[in-house]
């Protein structure tokens, strides 16, 4: 079975400006919840096979950009297999609030973020 995307993610040390530009611009509704400290889910209004996403603040230094997030079923599994391939853990499974699973983000060797997500 494959690994489908299953969210994307927009992170900006201006998350104001990055909200109100991609609500702009593609017309994206940006609800923001104030107990995720600045974090806001997107819905696309693409229908029911569109890929959700999330626009929020930096928290730490190099983690702004876009980055996918990727449905896997077993989180420490593919970091193991993430290292093997020539990535590195960047984040250890965390779980989210409110019920939404648990992630965790590596850099592929290139450095680009990936998110996986369980």
């Amino acid at each position: 079975m494959g690994r489908p995307v299953a969210m994307f993610e927009i992170v900006s040390d201006q998350p104001a400006r990055a909200k109100e530009f991609y609500s702009g611009l593609f017309d994206w509704s940006v609800d923001e919840d104030p107990e995720w400290g600045g974090y806001a889910l997107v819905d696309t209004a693409s229908g029911d096979q569109s890929i959700p996403g999330g626009i929020g603040p930096s928290t730490g230094e190099g983690d702004t950009g876009v980055k996918i997030y990727v449905r896997v079923d077993d989180l420490p599994g593919y970091l193991e297999r993430a290292e093997r391939l020539g990535g590195r853990r960047l984040v250890e499974p965390t779980e989210l609030p409110g019920g939404f699973g648990t992630f965790a983000v590596l850099a592929d060797p290139d450095g680009n973020q990936v998110g996986l997500w369980a």
